[in-house]
């Protein structure tokens, strides 16, 4: 199944700029109860992922470095510890699977690697799931 039927499409997507700040980041993703947002640069391409363990280990390991000066600090500069994976518009769910594993969405971009939404890991998990419940209700 194409993976269009199932894309967030990035208008109803919290994403940030290489260019926001760790402030910026940490209140985006206490405000929205997330813990990975995408991030996507001045032309719209998909960079990468910043998770709160990537924040909180540039925390740790910067010496001076408190919340209070965390608005100093751009996310451009913060380590990502994991590189998500962003697949096109026209991947098919089961190349998702594996991907989903390791991450709480997949990035989606276009023939021009254009972000242009996300697949999150509930969709595709659900959708395996029904497929296995569907497969195994016609092998019995």
């Amino acid at each position: 199944m194409n993976i269009a039927f199932f894309l967030v499409a990035k208008s109803d997507v919290i994403y940030l700029s290489p260019k926001n700040t760790m402030r910026q980041a940490l209140e985006k993703m206490q405000h929205h109860g997330y813990t990975a947002v995408p991030l996507i640069d001045h032309k719209g391409k998909y960079v990468g992922t910043i998770t709160e363990g990537d924040l909180l280990w540039k925390l740790k390991n910067t010496q001076g470095l408190t919340f209070e000066n965390t608005d100093k600090v751009l996310l451009e500069d913060v380590p990502q510890r994991i590189k998500n994976i962003a697949v096109r518009i026209n991947a098919h769910m089961e190349d998702l699977l594996t991907l989903a594993s390791a991450q709480n969405f997949v990035p989606v971009i276009d023939d021009n690697n254009i972000f242009i939404g996300i697949i999150r890991r509930r969709e595709i998990i659900e959708y395996f799931t029904k497929n296995y419940i569907s497969t195994m209700k016609d092998i019995n």
